[in-house]
Order: structure tokens, then C-alpha cells, then sequence
């Protein structure tokens, strides 16, 4: 649903800013001395204004000696002459000499036509303009550079106020209903929304309201989707601000806006206050080249102090979504300031199908779509990633040519959105091709013999994203990794580059991603997943944090000697499934040349027909783990 635009504030959050400027004139001045300058000239021109014919001054003196005309107004000063004729409805006018000739003065006496001399009238304020115009510039030149002094005042005495936008009445559309799944998540926060509707009923059992409430998850599971919900299921003002919103490049500004901010909420009464991304002012003290003194640890000194300090924050709930809860300052997360972490994890398969069925509800949908069945081809992807998902398919379709999406456009766009889009304008030599579909047909033989491997959704040569070929994958639904998965999976990713060294006696540089993921996978299963007997249950350098602050001053806590062996059994580790690799393609060979036929014919094959072409080659038994030594 859309969001309505909250009630109208000033740029800083403050009161609706009105048409006066601080200790100046009203805006709208300027523009009503701009319509008397204009009126004075204008006003004058319209009532003297008549409806007279303009004729030449000799057509003039031809109706006069025709004896047409009953009389004339002569002025002294333009020599402007205006006739009125016999009739008494009909004026002319005419341009004459600024002193009457005596024989047109004798010819209208001749013809017994009225005279009358006129001088020409002057408008006062016309002759005032002169004089008052240059004061007025001089003064308007002053009162702007006055204002504009104000302003730029106004704007540094307001810097320290808080931008956050509060929702009183006006609050977004966005409810509880329009977030599918995440039914514990609802529960923990409506808790909360609860408690600020219908303080008593808590408060009757001595029941005292969560301070704050952190919402946890990786990147577009939906935090700030949520958060916009509890703004519009609440009966409470909400005040709403990014984490960035309280750093500027003015010392102390940071602390100025936290406190601008709780005091906005007390005036309120009850309140929430949520702060999305607050990993970028709640990070550990003590880290990074700032130390105690840095601007950022300011900041959050001083909201720990208002969540939990001195002054009472009765009715106010504090919430905040953040990705990186391993960076937070320990003093942020302890009880009584986030009393609550909500984690908001990736989506599970039932999940994922409510979430479709959200995204589907304005789309016209072909008969062939299973939700259902996308629902469990898509793991691992998050709330954004489905939304993106469906949105793709909906362009896909376009392009098509179709008025509904249909089930091939799901499956491009999920193509799309996993291995990336197709570059159809590489051209690759023969060679490269060949050498493409060998490699692709070793992963794709691997992770179908081996029975721990991850099943075959799709093989392409095509290039696609930025790889020439594509083996792709469809994961279960798994929470931890047994060592037998992760050797199968170090296995296959040693596929590619041990069926080109068979096929061709060397290896390209297509395995270089391959080789990155084995590598890390390997690292991990030694250094801190304990599945080497050598280095034993013992976990080390295991508080790698992405965050620099943390690795700055971080010293490595294992000896050199430590390091030597780690490095020897994350070697040893993809040495083994690299023969055990090889060993497996060597005696699936028949298998693997069909694969790579296959895939030099249709470019593209599925993994229902890699299984095919293995079951048919009638291979041997599972091949079983090599054992460490």
C-alpha cells in the first residue's frame, strides 16, 4: 500500500514554517507593492480608455464638412482630437497638429460643431514613481540581504534539531496484513503495539512495557517493511529517522539531535521512535582512529543516556533494525535499552509462498503458475529478492509480447536474478565453447553422482553474467552443514577445472571463482568448523568482522607454527577432493563426453536430462569419501 505524506514540517521536523520571516516582512508584501506599482499604470489606461474609430485627420475633416460630426474634444498638450458624430454613440478619433490651425477652427464654427479644449491630466502616482522607485529598489535590495542573513542564521541555530518525521494522524498505509509469514515476528512486535493502545491492561499485573525493540535479519528480509507497519497499526505518534540523520560535520550535532528527538517524543506523551540503520552511530566505543572522542561516540553516549538514564521514558519505545548486531556497542543491547532482539530471518518455503502470493495479487497470472513449486526453487532468497522475482517476470512477460505472466517468464526471471543476465553479444571461439561445456559438464556430473551434493536445476553455456557457462544449483532448505555435504561441495566446485585437465591436459582461468569458494569453505572447515583432525576441536581467528574498526587493532591469536599447519590442512583438504574429483570423472567419462555434447547442441540442458545421461551411462555406485589420514 502507499504511504501517506505526513503532516507538513519543516526541513529540520520542527512546526509548519509559515509565510513570515523571522523578524521580517510578510512574503506575500512583496508581491502586493509589486501590484500597486502595476496598477498605477495600468488602472489610469483603463478608464480613459474609449471605443473611438482611429481615422486619419483628413477622413476626419471630410465628416465634418459633411456636417457628420456634433462635436469635438481638442487637447492642448498631444493634439489628440476625439468626434463625437451626429448619431451620439459613435466617437472618432484622430491625431491633429498640438496647435489648432485657425481654418479648422473656422470650419468647425462653419458647421456649428461643439469645441472644447482639454490639457492633459497627469497621474500623481505616475509622477511619484520616479522618485519612489529607486528608495524602493534601495530598500528591497536591504530587506533581502536581511533575510537572507536570517535564513542562514535560522539554518545554523536549527542544525541541532532532530530530522526525524513524526506520524501523528496521518500515519503510512502499510498494516500487519500486508506482511506475509513472519508470525513470531508480528507476535513480538504487536506485543509492544499493545502495550502503548491499552497501557492498563498490562499495568493492572504489574507488566512493564519493553524500553526497546531491535529488529535483526540480513539485507531485505523486510525490518523496515515491519517497522512501517507497527507506524501504521499504532495509536501512538511515530517518529521515524536514519542513523545518518544525526551525523553532520559540525561537532556536538550528533548529541544536539538525540536529545531533540526523545524531547519531541516526551511532549508527545507515548511514542515510538525508530531508527533504521542504526549500525552506522551505534558501533563499539573504542574502535576506529576516533577513540573516545570521535563525533560517532558522542552520539551514542547520548542515546544511551536517554534510553536509559536520568530522565524517565515512560510510554516511549524505542526501535531499530540493523543488519550487523556484531558491531552494536554492548551498553546499546544490554535490558532496559533494547530489552527485545527480534531476529527477521530469511523467509522458509511457506514462507516465501505467502510472500509470492502478496506480490502476485495485482498481476494477471497465466494458468501454468506454481507458486508453490517457485516457492521451493527459490532458497536463500530473501523478502526484496521474491519482490524483485515477480517484478521481473512481469517485465519478462512484456517483452514477450504476452498480457499475463506466465510460468517461462518465472523461470527467466529467477535465471535472471541468480546467475545473472545473458550477454548475447560475446562471442566465444569454438575452443572456448568446447572447453566451456566440459567444464560445466563436470560440475554438473559431480553434483549428480555424488549423494550429498546440492541437486542440478540447470546447465547453460551461454555467458551469463560475468561467466561464459553456468551450472546452477537448487539448494534444500538447510540450517547447518554436516562434513560430508561441504566435502561433496568442495568436490563439485573442483569439477569444472579437473574435466578440462582431463579432457585437455591444462586448466583455464575459468575456475578462478571455483577455486575462491573451495578456498573459503576449506579455511572455515580447519580454522573455526573443527573437521580437521589435525589442528582438533579448536576454533581460531574465528572474530573476522567486516567492520575495519574491528580488524584494525586486532592481533592474531594463533603462532606461526599454528598458521603453518593451517595452511598445510586447508591444502591438504582441496588436494584430496580435487583427485577425488578427478577419480569420479575418470570413470564417468562416457557420461561426461555426452553432457558436453549435449550442451555444444542445445547450449542450454536441465538437470532432469544430466540425470538421464548419467543413469543411461549405468554408473557405478556412489563413490565413497576419501578418508583423511
Amino acid at each position: 500500500m502507499a504511504r501517506q505524506s505526513p503532516p507538513p514540517t519543516d526541513q529540520d521536523g520542527g512546526a509548519p514554517r509559515t509565510n513570515k520571516g523571522d523578524g521580517g516582512f510578510p512574503r506575500w508584501s512583496l508581491w502586493i507593492l509589486i501590484g500597486i506599482v502595476v496598477a498605477t499604470f495600468l488602472v489610469p489606461q483603463m478608464f480613459e480608455a474609449d471605443n473611438a474609430e482611429q481615422v486619419t485627420f483628413s477622413q476626419y475633416e471630410e465628416q465634418v464638412r459633411n456636417g457628420e460630426v456634433k462635436s469635438v474634444v481638442i487637447n492642448n498638450d498631444t493634439g489628440d482630437i476625439v468626434a463625437t458624430l451626429d448619431d451620439s454613440d459613435t466617437k472618432i478619433r484622430t491625431k491633429g497638429p498640438r496647435d489648432p490651425i485657425e481654418s479648422h477652427i473656422e470650419l468647425l464654427e462653419e458647421r456649428n460643431v461643439g469645441v472644447e479644449f482639454e490639457n492633459q491630466t497627469t497621474n500623481f502616482f505616475i509622477q511619484l514613481i520616479p522618485l519612489l522607485l529607486p528608495i524602493g529598489l534601495l530598500i528591497g535590495f536591504f530587506w533581502w540581504m536581511q533575510r537572507r542573513a536570517q535564513g542562514q542564521m535560522s539554518g545554523i541555530m536549527s542544525i541541532g534539531r532532530s530530522k526525524a518525521k513524526t506520524y501523528t494522524t496521518e500515519r503510512p498505509g502499510t498494516t500487519f496484513a500486508d506482511i506475509a509469514g513472519y508470525e513470531g515476528v508480528k507476535q513480538e512486535i504487536t506485543e509492544v503495539v499493545d502495550f502503548l493502545k491499552k497501557p492498563d491492561q498490562f499495568a493492572a499485573i504489574g507488566a512493564r512495557i519493553p524500553k526497546g525493540v531491535l529488529l535483526v535479519g540480513p539485507p531485505g528480509t523486510g525490518k523496515t517493511l515491519i517497522a512501517r507497519a507497527v507506524a501504521g497499526e499504532a495509536g501512538v505518534p511515530f517518529l521515524s529517522v536514519t542513523g545518518s540523520d544525526f551525523m553532520e560535520m559540525f561537532v556536538g550535532v550528533g548529541a544536539s539531535r538525540v536529545r531533540d528527538l526523545f524531547q519531541s517524543a516526551r511532549r508527545l506523551g507515548r511514542a515510538i521512535i525508530f531508527v533504521d540503520e542504526i549500525d552506522s552511530i551505534g558501533r563499539k566505543r573504542g574502535a576506529g582512529l576516533g577513540g573516545g572522542h570521535d563525533e560517532r561516540e558522542q552520539t551514542l553516549n547520548q542515546m544511551l543516556a536517554e534510553m536509559d538514564g536520568f530522565e524517565a521514558t515512560e510510554g516511549i519505545v524505542m526501535m531499530a533494525a540493523t543488519n550487523r548486531p556484531d558491531i552494536l556497542d554492548p551498553a546499546l543491547l544490554r535490558p532496559g535499552r533494547f530489552d527485545r532482539q527480534v531476529v527477521v530471518p530469511l523467509p522458509e518455503s511457506e514462507e516465501r509462498l505467502a510472500i509470492l502470493k502478496v506480490h502476485c495479487l495485482d498481476k494477471r497470472m497465466g494458468g501454468d503458475v506454481d507458486l508453490k513449486t517457485m516457492a521451493k526453487g527459490t532458497p536463500g532468497m530473501s523478502g526484496a529478492d521474491l519482490a524483485n522475482l515477480v517484478n521481473e517476470a512481469a517485465l519478462h512477460a512484456v517483452r514477450r509480447g504476452s498480457d499475463r505472466i506466465e510460468a517461462i517468464d518465472f523461470e527467466n526471471a529467477r535465471d535472471r536474478v541468480l546467475m545473472g543476465q545473458r550477454r548475447e553479444s560475446v562471442a566465444m571461439t569454438d575452443h572456448e565453447k568446447e572447453m566451456t561445456a566440459y567444464h560445466e559438464g563436470g560440475h554438473a556430473l559431480l553434483a549428480t553422482v555424488l549423494p550429498n551434493a546440492d541437486p542440478v536445476h540447470k546447465v547453460t553455456i551461454l555467458p551469463t553474467g560475468q561467466a561464459l557457462g553456468v551450472t546452477q544449483q537448487l539448494p534444500q532448505e538447510r540450517h547447518s552443514y554436516d562434513q560430508k555435504y561441504i566435502e561433496d561441495r568442495l568436490a563439485v566446485l573442483m569439477g569444472g577445472r579437473m574435466a578440462e585437465d582431463l579432457i585437455y591436459g591444462v586448466t583455464s582461468t575459468g575456475a578462478a571463482n571455483d577455486l575462491m569458494v573451495a578456498t573459503e569453505f576449506a579455511r572455515k572447515m580447519v580454522r573455526e568448523w573443527g573437521m580437521s583432525d589435525r589442528i582438533g576441536p579448536m576454533a581460531w581467528g574465528s572474530n573476522n568482522q567486516v567492520f575495519l574498526g574491528e580488524d584494525l587493532m586486532h592481533t592474531r591469536d594463533y603462532s606461526d607454527e599454528t598458521a603453518r599447519v593451517i595452511d598445510e590442512e586447508v591444502e591438504r583438504i582441496l588436494r584430496t577432493e580435487q583427485e577425488r574429483a578427478r577419480r569420479v570423472l575418470t570413470e564417468h567419462r562416457p557420461a561426461l563426453d555426452e553432457i558436453a555434447q549435449a550442451l555444444l547442441e542445445r547450449e542450454t540442458i536441465t538437470g532432469a536430462e544430466v540425470q538421464a545421461i548419467a543413469l543411461a551411462n549405468n554408473p557405478p555406485a556412489p563413490v565413497a569419501d576419501v578418508p583423511q589420514p
